[in-house]
């Protein structure tokens, strides 16, 4: 079953609210709701990961925006602050790329991610 089938709305934001879900299910819900959710519950998502991500890595900064404002970071400066490699990382978008095969999530061409 793909991703995109195995959420629905009622159950994502379920999950979302409860108080003691397990951390991998809450995770899948956010990014179950972050590609097939409403738009406005997207907004809400991607503005509270926008501020997570600039909170806990200060010093990582986006190399650019889609056209749609979505901000693209540089791989290799996304693995420094991650503290892995940048085979590792790119490991992580392939396998996030085959799980959305829908989405346009990487370039790796131009080794940038959003």
């Amino acid at each position: 079953m793909d991703f995109k089938d195995q959420w629905d709305i009622e159950t994502a934001m379920k999950v979302l609210q409860h108080q003691t879900v397990d951390s991998k299910l809450w995770a899948e819900a956010v990014e179950w709701l972050i590609l097939y959710g409403p738009p406005e519950i997207q907004k809400v998502l991607l503005e509270a990961s926008a501020h997570a991500t600039e909170s806990s890595f200060p010093d990582l900064k986006p190399s650019h925006y889609t056209d749609d404002g979505m901000p693209c970071y540089d791989i290799a400066a996304l693995a420094k602050e991650l503290g892995t490699t940048e085979d590792e990382v790119r490991n992580i978008i392939e396998l996030k790329e085959k799980m959305h095969s829908d989405r346009d999530l990487a370039d790796i061409k131009n080794a940038t991610i959003h």
